[in-house]
Parts: C-alpha cells; sequence; structure tokens
C-alpha cells in the first residue's frame, strides 16, 4: 500500500487547475492551491464559490457541504506551501523549462514519499522524471477539460516509474468518479495523440480552401455525431496550444500529419488564438466568450443569383439499406420516387424494407399510418432504368466499385430525358470519373447522404470541374427541402467527413499495432475524453474492416501521404476475412446472430 492522497497540492491556477481543485475539494481532499499571481488564485476561489453556490441551488449539495468544500481549499503563492502535500499536480504552461523549475523547486521541499504529477498533455513525463530528484515518484495524470465534467483521467507512465505511485494515482482518480486509463509516455498520449492528428488535418483542410469553416465544422458534427467540429474545438482549446502539441508530436513520430498546419502558425504569431483571444478561425464578441459573431469570412445569405431546376420527381437507383433510405427520404418530402434495382423482386424487396421503417416510425408516434401510407404511394419499385425515363433527378446508391458506377451513369446518360440532374452518392470514388462516361457531365454532381440515411441530417454536395452552377443549386434546394444539411466540397478523395475521419481510425489502429494502449482504453479515452459517440474500434467494426479498408487506399493513392498507408493490422484483418460486426468479428468478436 502506498501513501494516502489526503493532501494535494496544484500548482497552477488557471482554467485547468482549478477545476482540478474543485474535483479535489468536492471529494473531500485537503488542497493546497498554489499560484505565483495573487489574481489568478483570486480568480480560482471564486469560481469554487460560484460552482458551489451553483450545486446549492439545485440541491446537489447542502449549504454546510459547501462551507466544508470551501474550506478545503487554501491557496498560496509560494512552492513552499506544498510541503505536507502526499501528492502535487503541476499544471503550469506547457514550457519544458517552466515545469523544471517547478520540479526542482518542489524537491526541495517535499518529503521523500510525495508523488509529482504533471499535468502535461504534450511533452515528455520521462525527461521531467528524469531531472527528478526522485524519478521514480514521477507521472503524467492528465485530466480533460472542463476537469469537473470530464470523466477521463491519463494515467502516464515513464520507464522510471515505480508500480506503487502509478497505483496510488489510479486509486485516486477511481474516488473521484474518474476513469483511469494506464498509457506510457508519448507526445499526445491516447486521447490528444488521435484528436490533434485530426485537428491538424482540418486546419489543413481549411487553410487549402477545400471547404469552409463552416462546412467544416457541420458536415464533422452532423456526419460524426462530434459535439463540436474541429476548427471551433481548435479555437476552445487555444491555437497556440494545439501547435505546441502538435510540435511535440511531430518531434516523435516525424509524420507529416503532425507537421503544425501553417495557418496554426501565422494565427499563433498574430496573437489569433481562438477563444481567449476573442478570435481564432472564428470571431468571438468578446475574448473568452463563446459566442461566435459575424465577419469578412461568414457566408452571405443566399441571393438565388443562379436558380436551380424544377425537380418534382426523383429516381433512386440500387436495392441496399442506403438506396431505401434515400427513397425514404425523398418519399417522406413529398417527391414522387422511382425505386429501380436489377431486378424487380429485388425493386419490391427494397420498398419492403422501406415499409417496414416507416412501420418502426409509426409505432414509435413519430408518424402517423395516414402518412406512412401517403409516403409508401409515392414510391414506384421498378425493375429497370428505363423507369428513369421522366424523372428530374436521378441518384444512384449501388456499389462502391467505380466500374460499376461508370456503367450505371452510361445507362442514365441514356436513358434520363435532357436537363436532368444525374448525382452519385460515391464516399470515396472521383465523381467526375462518372461524369465524363456521360454525354452531359455538367448535369453530373455527388450528393454523399450518410447511413442510415433518414435518421443522418448531412449531406455532402461534390460538385466536379464540370458540374453547372444550377445544378448545384438545384441540388442544394433539395437537400433543405429533405431537411438536410448540405455542405459544399471539391471532388477529391473522401471529401470532408471521410478524409478527416479515416486518417484518425488508421492512427488508432497503430496505437493497438505499437502495443501502446488496448482497444478498449482507446475507446475509453476518445469516449471520455474526446466526446466521441462511439470509439474508434466500436465505429471501424461497424463501418465494416473491409470497407474502411478500401477508403484508406483510396486516400492513400489520392494524397500520397505514407501516414496515411494502411495499418498493416487492417489489412491483416481483412484478409482473414474478418470484417466487424457482420462476420462476427473484427477487431472484436460479435455473438452470432
Amino acid at each position: 500500500m502506498d501513501t494516502p492522497l489526503s493532501t494535494i497540492a496544484v500548482v497552477g491556477l488557471g482554467t485547468m487547475g482549478t477545476g482540478i481543485a474543485e474535483v479535489l475539494t468536492r471529494a473531500g481532499r485537503e488542497v493546497i492551491g498554489i499560484d505565483v499571481s495573487e489574481a489568478a488564485a483570486r480568480k480560482a476561489v471564486a469560481s469554487l464559490e460560484a460552482s458551489t453556490a451553483r450545486a446549492v441551488l439545485r440541491e446537489r449539495i447542502t449549504e454546510q457541504e459547501r462551507h466544508d468544500i470551501l474550506a478545503r481549499f487554501r491557496t498560496f503563492s509560494d512552492l513552499q506551501a506544498a510541503a505536507d502535500a502526499e501528492l502535487v499536480i503541476e499544471v503550469v504552461p506547457e514550457n519544458y523549462e517552466i515545469k523544471q523549475q517547478v520540479f526542482r523547486e518542489l524537491d526541495a521541499v517535499v518529503s521523500p514519499t510525495t508523488i509529482l504529477a504533471t499535468g502535461t498533455n504534450a511533452l515528455s513525463v520521462t525527461r521531467l522524471a528524469a531531472e527528478s530528484q526522485r524519478p521514480e515518484r514521477v507521472l503524467g495524470l492528465h485530466f480533460f477539460n472542463p476537469a469537473p465534467a470530464m470523466k477521463l483521467v491519463e494515467v502516464v507512465s515513464s520507464v522510471l516509474t515505480a508500480p506503487p505511485a502509478v497505483e496510488s494515482v489510479t486509486r485516486l482518480a477511481r474516488e473521484l468518479g474518474k476513469e483511469p486509463v494506464a498509457v506510457g509516455d508519448r507526445p499526445g498520449f491516447v486521447a490528444d495523440g488521435l484528436l490533434f492528428g485530426y485537428l491538424n488535418q482540418a486546419a489543413a483542410m481549411y487553410e487549402a480552401n477545400y471547404a469552409s469553416r463552416e462546412d467544416i465544422d457541420a458536415a464533422m458534427k452532423l456526419g460524426c455525431g462530434l459535439p463540436m467540429g474541429p476548427l471551433a474545438l481548435l479555437d476552445l482549446i487555444g491555437i497556440d496550444t494545439a501547435r505546441t502539441v502538435l510540435e511535440a508530436m511531430y518531434a516523435a513520430s516525424h509524420d507529416r500529419l503532425h507537421a503544425p498546419a501553417p495557418v496554426l502558425g501565422q494565427l499563433s504569431e498574430a496573437g489569433l488564438t481562438g477563444r481567449k483571444a476573442g478570435r481564432g478561425f472564428y470571431t468571438y464578441d468578446a475574448p473568452g466568450s463563446q459566442n461566435t459573431v459575424p465577419d469578412a469570412l461568414t457566408p452571405a445569405e443566399s441571393t438565388g443569383a443562379v436558380a436551380g431546376r424544377d425537380v418534382s420527381s426523383v429516381g433512386v437507383a440500387g436495392s441496399g439499406t442506403m438506396a431505401s433510405g434515400i427513397a425514404e427520404v425523398f418519399a417522406k418530402a413529398g417527391y414522387a420516387v422511382v425505386l429501380a434495382a436489377r431486378s424487380q423482386e429485388k425493386a419490391d424487396t427494397a420498398k419492403a424494407r422501406i415499409a417496414k421503417s416507416l412501420g418502426r416510425s409509426v409505432s414509435k408516434g413519430r408518424l402517423t399510418e395516414e402518412a406512412r401510407d401517403e409516403t409508401l404511394a409515392r414510391i414506384t419499385a421498378a425493375g429497370s432504368l428505363d423507369s428513369f425515363a421522366d424523372v428530374d433527378l436521378a441518384v444512384e446508391a449501388v456499389a462502391e466499385d467505380l466500374e460499376i458506377k461508370r456503367e450505371l451513369f452510361a445507362t442514365l446518360d441514356k436513358v434520363c430525358k435532357p436537363g436532368a440532374v444525374l448525382a452519385t452518392t460515391t464516399s470515396s470514388l472521383p465523381v467526375v470519373a462518372v461524369a465524363r462516361v456521360t454525354s452531359r457531365p455538367e448535369d453530373v454532381i455527388g450528393m454523399h447522404f450518410f447511413n442510415p440515411a433518414p435518421a443522418m441530417k448531412l449531406v455532402e454536395v461534390v460538385r466536379t470541374v464540370l458540374t453547372a452552377d444550377d445544378v448545384h443549386a438545384t441540388v442544394r434546394e433539395v437537400c433543405l427541402k429533405v431537411r438536410k444539411h448540405p455542405v459544399d466540397c471539391g471532388d477529391r478523395a473522401g471529401f470532408i467527413v471521410n478524409a478527416l475521419l479515416f486518417p484518425y481510425l488508421n492512427n488508432a489502429i497503430k496505437m493497438v499495432e505499437e502495443h501502446y494502449a488496448t482497444l478498449d482504453d482507446i475507446d475509453a479515452a476518445m469516449k471520455l475524453g474526446g466526446g466521441y459517440p462511439m470509439g474508434p474500434f466500436e465505429l471501424l467494426d461497424v463501418v465494416g474492416l473491409d470497407v474502411s479498408l478500401a477508403i484508406e487506399k483510396v486516400l492513400h493513392s489520392e494524397f500520397r501521404d505514407p501516414g496515411l498507408a494502411p495499418a498493416p493490422l487492417l489489412e491483416h484483418l481483412v484478409a482473414a476475412g474478418c470484417l466487424g460486426r457482420k462476420t462476427g468479428r473484427g477487431f472484436r468478436e460479435y455473438a452470432r446472430r
């Protein structure tokens, strides 16, 4: 049994230090808050007073409990105050020199049994430990912001850390109501190691003018269920902080995906570091505010300069889940829909799937029986693409195979009337490649729906260099009429969502390959620390490892970045037929149904 951790010092009373102090005092620990700035100490006390007052109002704690919590928090300006602490957690700025100075002074003050924890998320714990007089008592304790709300704590061991120290801190984290994840010492650890690579790629995408900041953020929120878009999150974290983390990650990995996008350096050097400065990727009404205000980059309201084409009937080609889902979306919105498959039997099966889906909506009270019957009546099941002769918009949702799609578009070109818009739902293939097999490439566009189409709000609208303006306007108008959120992007591999999502998933696989962390710890870290609705390995098994590998290969082929090469473990699992939930085994095993 190691030292009981009842008296804990927190060095650095910024946002994170104040949050950690609150978590500790609420859990019954005596907390010594230390900051060279008396103003910071006063602000920390005021913050604890305000949060506990709100807790009393909400009847989560009593007035006596509030009094006891406040009494357990004392602030000082000198590190000598940490002399009696059994654990010291430093959360000073991410700078080696500052942290080393704090550790040197603490070495001279605290007991030999005291554990020294660094709150760094980017710097080497091993380097800090090696320069301490007690390297076996030094570890990382990485809380996430806001500390009172976020459940994840990464417990970081160096090669020098003694197991009893790790056990004590892990036990403390659990007693605080947190979920501790044990990780080794590398920049970013698990959560930030995966998160910041993704954020960096989003910044680079924005910098390349591939998509607007609003569309990038909307795509990741609506397409992946994330609580915030990547550029808004960079503003919240601090663009200078993100740049520091990425520099540390790149120094260790030499992976170009971790080399900070130049725009991060430009914004940092200009002092446009995000919310705290009042401006970053977005502009805010005041420093520290979360409220954005319009600026020069805010999209103008549509002036209707380009009118779209009239669309009253829609053809959907395909018989799978995506095709039936898209047909359901259009029929619900009042469009006459022709659902065409390779045979009448397949088309009827697809329509039956829609009927079943609508039935579930009726049973849940989301749809009336009358609305269900009207929706189904708008759908005509057909066994041939010849039925598309009179549709105004044709949407294909067939297999993700370029030759299959090219053959289909060649047929649509012959069947569909002049002026009909031809759309592909491809998630990774070049739209222009299918457009060029037609005699009217200006009428071809990408409409990438997400699965399940009736539930997912996002549609990526992909125009090629040949797509006509009125075709683009038509598809955006149609998206709004079917209550979807359209985002514009160019015709390149992955578009927005997959181009940002799959490198993140690939990097998670590499962590497992390198034996850095377990599947369960990585999934927990991203759900608890990043707010992701699913961990990366849960998501990979749902998407399908074969689908994931195909998208990774397309991204790697287009961008030629070594960091995008599919992880060998993914290739091995696919070769073994372990494709995820659909085969009963992927990264995890599933019960056969």
